[in-house]
């Protein structure tokens, strides 16, 4: 018997194998190795008639990323992978690569098969060689600009055999559904190379966000691959067959907070598989926490590890990376055992203001200790001397001023302080918080209040999404402030137990801010909060939350459209005893179908008795 396929010898392996079964799903319908093998063929045939070697591939959809990928390994091709679309980083691929692949803007030309181009029956593949340079990737963004990494096949290759040895008998057979782009290296082998090498069925569409999920066909299991950025948004109430598909989730891009594990674990009924590595590493490690007092990491098969002895760095070797030499990571860490270790902070969030040391890690977790703040991040900031300081000093070249920003996202009581008291005030009072802790060097000098942070499809936030939000207009005013939080509201029809109101979202809406990064849509939470704030307004609804039943969230709503609400009020009188119960049950709709739905329940208030 020939050994299995791995990822260099997959589409010479893949004809003798039963190709009508189901390589992916698009829109609830099964897309075979059969067309997988056609349409990887055609890329192939076309770009074989490329002049060039290297090509930036962008594609949304899943399946279409594969098949283009492979197609074009096949024919030699070098993969550029960016992480958007946008006008600069299209700008940049320009001076590197000789052709686009997928959904880049039509000026840039991006190539097709024709329709006739996928039919051809029975094509041959090569094995893919070790050495060939099939990818070039960019580091997220999360600390400094992007950074190009190469990727030899081999690399990949090894990254996905260690993965099917670690976590292969736990995840079966089961379907893979994403939260994360596969533009990335943690999305692209998680939900592409690493599924499609062993035989598991990819979701070529990703969802936005976790309200999305629906249990996929005939009670087959699914794994969620997401990140901490969406886990942590995760809504409050999940439905029994929705939980029960899951069958594992992983998280990436950065570490969980052990209670956002924990309530994963409770609601989805798995706590996520949480790994740790970089773009450069690959996986270096990963945890599954048991109990909240343990935060360590358990190295991955195949890594040897050890700590640079002058600043305690993470230095590793492994078959993930281009060569046999010590590679260091960014990371400070300190040791468990031989095959455990914990993060103890980032040696490049360590920064110089006059002449001081400072960890942003270390004020960052100091800001998250206030009791106005759910969730902070501080920057080093580059700024020009004003025109005024430039004129009092005009036989100096212009100088470059330090400053620290702090973003920062707030609890329920720091909303309530901005509200109340304003922005200079609640800046004072969290500078005032850290001074104890930290060196007056060492506190925010400019300060953005944030309904979220602003993530990329990776479900990170980078260091440039930070940046823009200190060069936008409104950097001189409260994030919060001035943006609508409530719909253009119209009454269409109104009855006794009915009403029907047209809600035009507002293209600025807050809540749109974070939700997410380049593709902003209405969160599930917010969609509920005006379901019951206008059932309120509509009906006498019973004093007290009971619950939510049946609660579906279908298509996504973006800025600037038109959706309808539809509101029904239903009594219930239990018994004579007993007092009243209402539920509200609620339909949104626009002429694109339904967006959400569902029955929210209340009843009395149990503070008298």
């Amino acid at each position: 018997m020939s050994n299995p396929p791995d990822l260099l010898t997959l589409l010479r392996e893949l004809p003798g194998q039963e190709l009508e079964r189901s390589f992916a799903w698009r829109d609830g319908k099964s897309l075979s190795y059969a067309y997988l093998l056609a349409q990887v063929a055609a890329w192939r045939r076309l770009l074989a008639r490329q002049t060039g070697s290297r090509f930036a591939l962008y594609s949304s959809d899943s399946a279409t990323f594969a098949c283009i990928l492979l197609g074009a390994w096949q024919a030699d091709k070098t993969i550029y992978l960016p992480g958007d679309v946008l006008p600069a980083t299209c700008a940049n691929l320009s001076a590197l690569v000789d052709g686009y692949l997928g959904e880049f803007p039509a000026q840039y030309a991006p190539l097709t098969i024709d329709s006739e181009d996928g039919i051809q029956a029975s094509p041959e593949f090569k094995a893919l060689l070790p050495d060939f340079p099939g990818l070039v990737i960019y580091t997220s963004g999360s600390t400094g600009e992007p950074q190009a990494v190469p990727k030899f096949l081999s690399q990949l290759a090894s990254e996905v055999a260690s993965l099917e040895q670690l976590f292969g008998d736990r995840i079966g057979d089961a379907d893979i559904v994403a939260t994360v782009s596969h533009q990335h290296i943690y999305g692209l082998l998680f939900k592409v190379l690493w599924p499609l090498t062993k035989g598991r069925a990819i979701h070529a569409q990703q969802i936005s966000y976790l309200e999305q999920f629906q249990p996929q066909r005939g009670d087959k299991p699914v794994i969620l691959i997401s990140s901490p950025a969406h886990l942590r948004r995760l809504p409050a109430v999940f439905a029994r067959d929705q939980a029960a598909s899951i069958r594992a989730i992983f998280s990436s891009g950065g570490p969980l907070q052990a209670e956002v594990a924990f309530t994963v674990g409770r609601l989805l009924g798995s706590v996520p598989i949480e790994v740790y590595g970089s773009s450069e590493t690959g996986g270096v490690a990963w945890r599954q926490r048991i109990a909240d007092a343990d935060d360590s990491w358990q190295v991955m098969p195949a890594i040897t590890w050890r700590v640079a002895s002058n600043d305690e760095v993470l230095e590793i070797r492994s078959p993930h990376l281009p060569d046999a030499g010590w590679h260091a990571l960014a990371d400070q860490i300190q040791v468990v055992d031989q095959q455990r270790f914990c993060l103890k902070g980032r040696v490049d969030r360590i920064v110089k203001v006059e002449e001081k040391r400072i960890s942003l890690d270390a004020l960052e977790r100091q800001l998250k200790t206030m009791m106005q703040v759910a969730d902070a991040r501080v920057l080093l900031v580059e700024q020009p001397e004003s025109e005024l300081e430039s004129q009092l000093k005009p036989q100096l070249k212009p100088q470059q001023r330090q400053r620290l920003a702090a973003f920062v996202v707030l609890s329920a009581a720091g909303l309530k302080i901005l509200a109340a008291q304003g922005k200079l005030a609640l800046n004072n009072m969290l500078r005032d918080g850290m001074a104890h802790a930290v060196e007056t060097v060492a506190l925010p000098r400019s300060w953005r209040y944030l309904e979220t942070m602003p993530v990329n499809a990776q479900g990170k936030t980078t260091r440039a999404a930070l940046l823009a939000l200190l060069e936008s207009p409104a950097s001189g005013s409260s994030e919060l402030a001035g943006r609508p939080l409530k719909p253009v509201v119209r009454l269409l029809e109104q009855d006794t137990h009915r009403v029907l109101l047209e809600l035009t979202v507002p293209a600025d809406l807050l809540y749109f801010n974070g939700h997410f990064d380049g593709a902003p849509i209405l969160p599930g939470v917010v969609q509920l909060d005006w379901a019951i704030n206008y059932g309120r307004q509509y009906f006498a609804l019973a004093p007290q939350f009971l619950g939510m039943l049946g609660l579906k969230f279908q298509r996504a709503i973006m800025p600037g459209m038109v959706v309808q609400l539809e509101l029904l009020h239903e009594l219930k009188h239990d018994s004579m005893q007993n007092p009243p119960k209402s539920s509200l049950v609620f339909r949104m709709f626009s002429t694109a179908g339904q967006h959400a739905s569902g029955r929210i329940t209340f009843g009395a208030s149990h503070a008298a008795s």
